[in-house]
């Protein structure tokens, strides 16, 4: 325990009795399900609450390390892994706001607290006498000296690498460094989230003549009104770098030169040497995490990474991408030929640019199978596809989603749903936040508020940033955002279902390459056409989607799938680039210049930037996947195969639903992910079946 932390408590408590006893955070949440207290959490709550959860958890460790029994799997690992219920509680709750309704104060806070977490953890995993408990038990099990369950093996297991991983192996003098460049990189990763949210925030095209809005369907040009109004421009249009607003204006706009500012500002973020600019940081980061990675013993961070997933190590991954790569890149290029002829049909003389892609790609779309998107919108109100979703997991699994409004909601767009089994037990509580705002980060993820450990059921979220309603139009989904409301959901199952005994093997707490299996096999049923005459039902006239629109939404299945897979593979192996570098040097002066190298020598057209650029790749810095975004393709491979299985015998097969849910959703990280895909599969999987998904072989 650090002195300072000691003072803030002292001082908490001497001049702020008051405060203590009103901080929801002190003790449970006297809410129905022990959901986070909403109606109660001020900003003012989260620092003494820190304060005093790092505080009960060192006096937690103090206890373990200093108990005079010999070490046991009860009482050093079960112990440590029931370790921080304050901190985690106030953690889960605040991270969960800094991504999805931040402010100023919030994120002055989260620039604050990275790196006396990162401390705490240091603290914790670099402390001698605890490593020597836990690796004494290790030692054991190895041995067979004493026996152990497969879930309590893993959990030991995750627990002594931990250790290893963060420095506990290493000599004082490397343990300081290391300890300097973990508080380093938790500022730097705060500071480079917030560069992007402050860039995603700044940009407003306001549109004021009617004639600019020219190829925009009404729901676009709604939306562009409602958000107007929501700046103090009413009567005018407002379009922004939320998805929901810039991918309709890039597939719609007949206005080429709107299209490609809209494009250039978004793919331009944190590349504009102003004070959002994000090069130096993300080179910054990169350095210190080839310095972490070398003192740990490893070549590169890649390796430091895979060395804990399915893939293992760099080269495997580098070849599952490069395999692909050949695959996207040339139904890439042919895709490209056909936009540039529709193009060239208009007789402009104008050559395709990024910004023309989505524009050109709606044209062909329409041309080739006579289906717009503005055509198949109506039939997908968010509400409705919920419904789907709602049904598709009773199908499946039998469970019951029970809207309650007793549930305290940190804005009033998040609903909250009670989650039932068959049995009418409870699963646990699920929210869903799916509109955009100011303070919220693009993209969509699931995360949680509480994890599941024994009798306690978890607190589930999923957030999205969907087109709001506006006016007498409802929120109209795109088919990407309905697979994406699927996607996340699937995520959540993972996080609802699971039935571990322990916290640190629970949930989603799994390989980064195996944790998109549950997410993505889930998108699958969106499409399914007895699943769409189910949900997919006219917001206006209440018809039912008809049989030649089902058609076509499957005749499209592998359209443009050439631009889908490079950008994401571009992303993947940009990622992989950066963490594959041995030596600083390799990074040159100009991160930029690195990434468009790399993309040169891949091959990549100029048409397609990678899905997401290295000053704005918040899943590499922020978000847990660095030398990780392989993982998306990586898991498609295993969900591709799985939903075969599902297509063999039924789409709602009983036992093939009870299977997958035991054998995956249950286990969260209680056996090695392949052993619990074999039991589910009976076999390993191939890549075949994700090719003929995606119509590039």
């Amino acid at each position: 325990m650090k002195p300072h932390f000691l003072l803030g408590i002292c001082c908490m408590m001497m001049c702020g009795c008051s405060q203590v006893e009103e901080n929801p955070f002190f003790t449970d949440f006297q809410t129905p399900y022990g959901t986070p207290d909403f109606n109660r959490i001020r900003t003012e709550h989260y620092e003494p609450a820190f304060l005093k959860g790092i505080e009960e958890q060192n006096v937690e460790i103090d206890n373990i390390v200093n108990n005079p029994e010999a070490p046991t799997f009860e009482n050093t690992i079960n112990a440590l892994d029931n370790s921080g219920q304050l901190l985690n509680r106030v953690s889960l709750t605040f991270f969960a706001l800094t991504e999805a309704d931040t402010n100023d104060s919030m994120a002055a806070l989260e620039e604050k607290f990275a790196p006396l977490l990162s401390e705490q953890s240091d603290n914790i995993y670099q402390n001698m006498k605890l490593y020597e408990r836990v690796k004494l038990i290790k030692q054991q099990a190895d041995e067979g000296t004493i026996t152990l369950d497969k879930e309590q093996a893993r959990l030991l297991k995750k627990i002594y690498d931990s250790f290893v991983r963060s420095g506990a192996a290493l000599d004082a003098q490397a343990q300081a460094r290391l300890r300097e460049i973990n508080k380093e990189l938790s500022t730097l990763s705060t500071s480079f989230g917030n560069h992007v949210l402050n860039e995603n925030n700044a940009f407003k095209m306001i549109v004021t003549d009617k004639n600019d809005l020219a190829g925009l369907p009404e729901w676009v040009v709604a939306g562009a009104a409602e958000e107007a109004k929501t700046i103090g421009q009413e009567g005018k249009w407002v379009f922004t770098l939320q998805e929901s607003s810039r991918l309709p204006f890039l597939q719609y706009s007949s206005r080429r030169d709107l299209r490609k500012q809209l494009y250039l500002t978004y793919i331009n973020r944190g590349n504009n040497n102003d004070a959002n600019d994000n090069k130096e940081i993300i080179r910054r980061i990169i350095t210190l995490r080839v310095e972490k990675a070398k003192l740990l013993g490893f070549d590169c961070y890649s390796n430091y990474v895979l060395d804990q997933c399915m893939a293992k190590n760099e080269k495997a991954v580098m070849d599952f991408l490069n395999n692909l790569w050949g695959y996207s890149l040339q139904n890439a290029k042919k895709e490209a030929a056909e936009l540039q002829a529709i193009m060239d049909k208009e007789g402009r003389g104008e050559k395709l640019e990024g910004w023309d892609w989505w524009y050109y790609a709606e044209k062909l779309r329409q041309e080739k199978y006579n289906l717009n998107e503005d055509e198949i919108k109506p039939y997908f109100s968010m509400e409705n596809v919920q419904k789907g979703l709602f049904h598709v997991v009773n199908q499946l699994y039998g469970i019951q989603m029970k809207p309650i409004d007793d549930v305290p909601v940190y804005e009033p767009d998040v609903k909250a749903y009670r989650v039932e089994d068959a049995d009418g037990s409870l699963l646990g509580v699920f929210y869903a936040d799916y509109f955009p705002r100011a303070g919220k980060r693009g993209g969509a993820w699931m995360s949680i508020f509480r994890e599941q450990k024994a009798e306690q059921r978890p607190l589930v979220y999923n957030v999205a940033s969907f087109t709001k309603p506006a006016g007498d139009i409802p929120s109209l989904l795109t088919l990407d955002e309905v697979e994406t409301m699927f996607h996340e959901f699937g995520h959540a199952l993972h996080g609802l279902l699971t039935k571990c005994e322990y916290f640190g093997t629970a949930g989603t707490n799994v390989a980064r390459d195996f944790v998109e299996l549950p997410s993505q096999i889930m998108e699958h049923w969106a499409v399914e056409p007895e699943v769409l005459k189910h949900y997919a039902i006219h917001y206006k006239t209440g018809e039912v989607i008809p049989d030649s629109l089902i058609q076509k939404i499957q005749n499209l299945s592998t359209f443009n799938q050439g631009f889908n897979t490079t950008e994401l593979l571009a992303a993947s192996l940009l990622d992989m680039c950066l963490h594959n570098v041995t030596s600083t040097d390799e990074l040159g002066d100009d991160i930029t210049a690195f990434e468009k190298a790399r993309m040169d020598e891949l091959g990549l057209i100029p048409q397609i930037a990678p899905r997401y650029r290295v000053t704005y790749f918040n899943h590499i810095v922020g978000s847990g996947y660095a030398a990780g975004y392989y993982s998306y393709l990586w898991a498609e491979v295993l969900d591709a195969d799985a939903f075969e299985a599902f297509k063999e015998r039924g789409i709602f097969d009983q036992a093939t639903a009870t299977a997958f849910r035991k054998q995956v959703l249950e286990r969260g990280d209680s056996d090695d992910p392949m052993n619990l895909y074999r039991a589910f599969r009976g076999s390993e999987p191939n890549n075949e079946a994700l090719l003929r998904n995606r119509g590039l072989k």
